[in-house]
């Protein structure tokens, strides 16, 4: 019983903790998903423990175009440790301020809201870790700095507790 009101308490501390995205409502520039992910952008970023070590860094090339209303991201990673891998997104516009996406990692539909210069995502990933996968939920911000960069804060649970986060700086490509 003890074990379970602790693992309560973490979720009701976990979830209680992040901003409303429409926090950033009147923040600029104002961050146009379609705008700023059609054409070449490429990505750098590392993945922490929640202690703060860093696990992993990679470098991401991402090539969006539009098909019909749908935003396609071909994203290819490249490891730290020279391993590679490939996630291809699939997201539609859901209302006004709304986008929905599906990529093959993905678990479900993820979810995602635009604030201003921000654009929070919900999803659940199955992560692999030494020839295992984990389903992990998601808790993904990016914010637009200027018009050719983002940055991204990715907060990575299970069960409701924190195991790492994820930090991603992309650059729009000429």
């Amino acid at each position: 019983m003890l074990k379970l009101l602790v693992m309560l308490l973490c979720v009701g501390l976990v979830s209680c903790s992040r901003v409303d995205v429409q926090t950033y409502s009147q923040e600029k520039p104002t961050f146009e998903v379609r705008q700023f992910f059609e054409g070449r952008v490429e990505a750098w970023g590392m993945f922490q423990k929640r202690s703060g070590e860093v696990v992993k860094r990679f470098h991401v090339q991402v090539n969006g175009h539009s098909e019909g209303d749908k935003l396609i991201l071909d994203e290819s990673f490249t490891y730290s440790d020279g391993t590679k891998q490939k996630r291809v997104w699939t997201l539609t516009p859901a209302g006004p301020g709304q986008w929905r996406g599906t990529a093959g990692d993905v678990v479900g539909e993820a979810r995602g809201e635009v604030a201003g210069n921000t654009l929070r995502w919900n999803y659940v990933l199955n992560l692999p870790v030494d020839g295992k996968e984990y389903e992990v939920q998601l808790d993904d911000w990016m914010y637009m700095m200027d018009k050719d960069t983002l940055i991204n804060r990715s907060y990575m649970t299970k069960f409701g507790v924190e195991v790492g986060q994820i930090t991603l700086f992309f650059r729009k490509q000429p």
